[in-house]
Order: C-alpha cells, then sequence, then structure tokens
C-alpha cells in the first residue's frame, strides 16, 4: 500500500512560516445572473526554502492557483489560457458540468491559446477544486504545482454556523508532498514511480513547515490531499477528536466526530477543531505520517460561535434505487504500468460505458485483492456527485454519506454507489494516482 511520509515531527531545519493564504480570484465581470473568471497556467518561480527559488507552474501566480468562488444558480464563464509550452486542459474536479466543459485528456488546450468555457452551477455548497489532466503530462504538472481550489455557496451555507470568514477561522489547506533536489528544484523525472510519485516534504498551499494564529474557538479547516498518489492520515497532536463537517461535494448531515482522518489522492474533507481546552500560548498541531501538517498557535480568542450546529444538511443513508437502473462493474487491478480496469488498459478510441443522462445508476466498483500486487486506489468519476450504498455490504460510515466524487478503495474492497448523470458528454473514471491513471488505469463514459 502506498505509505505515508514518515518524519521526524520536530525539523530544526524546517523553522515554521506563517500558512500562504490562495488569494480569492476577482472576477472580471460581474452581474445579477453571471460572473466572468480568467484562468491562466503559467510558469513561475517560488521560494519555499530561503535564499533559494524553484521553478513551478501556477494558476494567475508562481504556484497552485487562486480560490474561484462560485454561487448555486450562478452562470459562471471561464477563459481558459495556456501560457504553457505544452499542452493541458483544466478539469473542474468535483463539478457536475457539461462534457465538453469538463476538461479531460480527450480535449487539449495547445500552447499559448485559449478558451471560453460557460456552465451554470447547479449543485450545493462544496469544496471542489481544478487542475491539469492532459495525456501523459498529468502528473508532472501537478507535481510542478497545477491545482486550485473552488469554493461553491448556497443559501444554507451563508446561514449555517459555521466559521466562513476567510483566513481568520476558515483555512484551504491544500496537502502535498514534493522532494527538493540538491539545487532545490522539483524535479519529476528523477523522482518518478509508476506506482505513484511521492515526495519527502508536505507541503501546505506551498508552504514548508506552516502555521496559523488562532484567534476564534472554532478553526475551520478545507483539507484537500492534493499529492500525485499519497495516502494521508490526519490526526492532532494532543489526542483531541477533530468534527468533519463536509466531504467532497456536500455537508453531511451532522458534524462527525473523529480522532482521525484517513485522505487519498483527490479527496477533500472539512473539519472543525474546538480549541476550547486549550490555553493561550499553547500550540495544537495537525498531523500526518508522524510529520507536522499544520502548526496552531493559541492566541487570545474570541467566541465566534458556542457550539456547533447538531444538524447540517438532510443528508441521510443513500437507499438502493428502484425502477429502471443501469448496472455496471468495474474491477480495478495491477500495479505499476500492469494497472487495469476490467481487465483493459485505456482506450481513447473506446467508450467503455454507454449511459443515458437521467437514468440511475447503480456501480459496484471493486479493488481487486491479488497476491503481491495490493495497493489502495482512489477512484474518481468526472462529472457528477455520488453516493455510497455500501462498502463491503455494510452502511457506509457517517462521514462518508455525502456527496462524492473520490472513494478510497482498499486491497479487497467493494464500493457500491449510485447517481446519475445530469449533463451530456464525454466523461472519464480513473484511479486517481495519477501514474496510475496515465499507464492506463481510465475508462470512458459517455452520457447522452
Amino acid at each position: 500500500m502506498m505509505s505515508e511520509p514518515n518524519v521526524d515531527l520536530e525539523d530544526p531545519g524546517t523553522p515554521l512560516k506563517e500558512l500562504n493564504l490562495p488569494p480569492i480570484l476577482k472576477p472580471d465581470k460581474k452581474t445579477k445572473s453571471d460572473v466572468y473568471y480568467t484562468v491562466t497556467a503559467q510558469k513561475g518561480q517560488m521560494s519555499f526554502k530561503d535564499g533559494t527559488t524553484t521553478n513551478t507552474l501556477g494558476y494567475n501566480g508562481n504556484y497552485l492557483g487562486p480560490v474561484i468562488k462560485m454561487t448555486r444558480g450562478q452562470k459562471v464563464h471561464i477563459k481558459e489560457v495556456n501560457d504553457l509550452d505544452s499542452e493541458t486542459t483544466f478539469h473542474w474536479h468535483g463539478a457536475i458540468i457539461p462534457g465538453k466543459a469538463d476538461g479531460g485528456p480527450h480535449d487539449p488546450l495547445k500552447p499559448h491559446s485559449s478558451r471560453n468555457i460557460s456552465f451554470t452551477v447547479e449543485q450545493p455548497a462544496a469544496t471542489l477544486w481544478f487542475h491539469p489532466h492532459p495525456s501523459g503530462k498529468t502528473g508532472e504538472q501537478v507535481y510542478e504545482g497545477l491545482a486550485g481550489l473552488i469554493y461553491i455557496n448556497d443559501k444554507q451555507s451563508k446561514k449555517i454556523a459555521l466559521p466562513k470568514k476567510y483566513g481568520v477561522d476558515d483555512f484551504p489547506l491544500v496537502v502535498q508532498d514534493r522532494t527538493f533536489d540538491n539545487d532545490d528544484q522539483f524535479n519529476y523525472q528523477a523522482d518518478y514511480n509508476a506506482d505513484g510519485t511521492q515526495g519527502q516534504n508536505i507541503l501546505v498551499n506551498g508552504t514548508l513547515n506552516p502555521y496559523i494564529n488562532v484567534t476564534t474557538r472554532f478553526v475551520r479547516l478545507r483539507i484537500l490531499d492534493g499529492s500525485n498518489a499519497r495516502n494521508f492520515t490526519f490526526k492532532l497532536s494532543n489526542g483531541q477528536k477533530m468534527y468533519q463537517v463536509a466531504g467532497d461535494g456536500s455537508f453531511l448531515d451532522k458534524p462527525v466526530a473523529m480522532s482521525k482522518l484517513k485522505l487519498s489522492a483527490a479527496q477533500r474533507a472539512e473539519i472543525v477543531i474546538d480549541t476550547n481546552d486549550l490555553k493561550d500560548g499553547e500550540t495544537l498541531k495537525l498531523t500526518a505520517g508522524g510529520q507536522n501538517v499544520l502548526t496552531m498557535k493559541m492566541g487570545e480568542r474570541t467566541e465566534n460561535y458556542s457550539k456547533l450546529p447538531k444538524n447540517l444538511k438532510h443528508m441521510k443513508a443513500a437507499k438502493t434505487p428502484t425502477g429502471d437502473v443501469a448496472k455496471q462493474k468495474l474491477v480495478l487491478s495491477g500495479m505499476s504500468k500492469m494497472v487495469r480496469i476490467n481487465g483493459k488498459q485505456f482506450n481513447p478510441d473506446r467508450i467503455d460505458i454507454h449511459s443515458k443522462v437521467g437514468q440511475q445508476q447503480v456501480w459496484t466498483i471493486e479493488n481487486k485483492n491479488e497476491m503481491m500486487m495490493n495497493m489502495i486506489h482512489p477512484f474518481h468519476l468526472h462529472g457528477v456527485q455520488f453516493r455510497v450504498l455500501s462498502i463491503n455490504g455494510k452502511k457506509p460510515p457517517m462521514n462518508l454519506r455525502g456527496n462524492l466524487d473520490t472513494i478510497r478503495l482498499n486491497p479487497g474492497d467493494v464500493y457500491k454507489i449510485t447517481f446519475k448523470f445530469e449533463k451530456r458528454g464525454l466523461y472519464r473514471y480513473h484511479c486517481h494516482i495519477l501514474e496510475h491513471e496515465e499507464n492506463g488505469m481510465m475508462g470512458q463514459v459517455l452520457a447522452e
């Protein structure tokens, strides 16, 4: 299985730095019903370590991208600009969006060119993200810095009693693992692993060993596992519980108390931490695999909320649909360059599944248990948000009962999921270990 970084929590060679906060992208134009943005993939340089610079890629900046805000019911217009010297795409991960705007590998944008897409936001409040998806270059472009967040708001998210002041009590955490070579550069080709390229250092929003100053009782962290392949298990250093309030694509039914949070590549989770029992001057650390992810420095705190809401969204466990239901079974197998879905490697000229828009789907996703070839596979489906019906025949845990677009399958796991395509188009499904995807662990579904 993919391991986690195992580095001493206290690294005297890496001083604490204040967490970088991605800027909120300013619209080019905004009306009552429409918003217009420009998103540019570009080369850059970033100083991760004092005194050195690293060649990077970014959206509208040197590394990573801005937060793009959208509101349910709004029509969004995005000008996608490729200022790179190679092809790229703009994949709007988790968005319920027409296939022609999805940004899959079948629709590359040539170097130094642009295109315009438009879509109406028709999904509930969530933290989504965007990243490149070009054939054969996804892993490298993500590793070098192309990733950004999308915040979708709706009437409920504006009213709900959760922290929502950006950079004050509500923080984005794009968690990635990266290795610096002797010249402090990212060397994807040297670090490449066909079973998932992993790094030795944790970067959060492009910050090594970050900290935040805590000024409120409750702190909300929107966590994205933005790595190429790494699985993380997040914990709090004092052993206290955190409360998960959202997953990939929606709030949960109610806050779920947990002592550890597991995320695989591309998965998101929103957690809220209650600092009421910590004294001014104390620190609390979010850790993963024995390494510091985020240090929270307790200052004098105001009580932004006296308690968490008991209920967040009416999101009970999904029930198996009846009637006109289309069923599919996908079996993930293999390792390295031998990865397969249903025994086949990806072929861009083959449609693996034909689907009807509006027809309820039940898909069974299995991670085949194989001798000597067992790995965790994060499975992602484009263009929809799905619900988990069961995991190995049992109801999913409370924190997996919301809308999802990526699931983490351990060896031998069998998930049943249900959804329906709401938009027409060609979509991909694949393992989100980016190197597995590029080695052929991917298929195509045509919704029409």
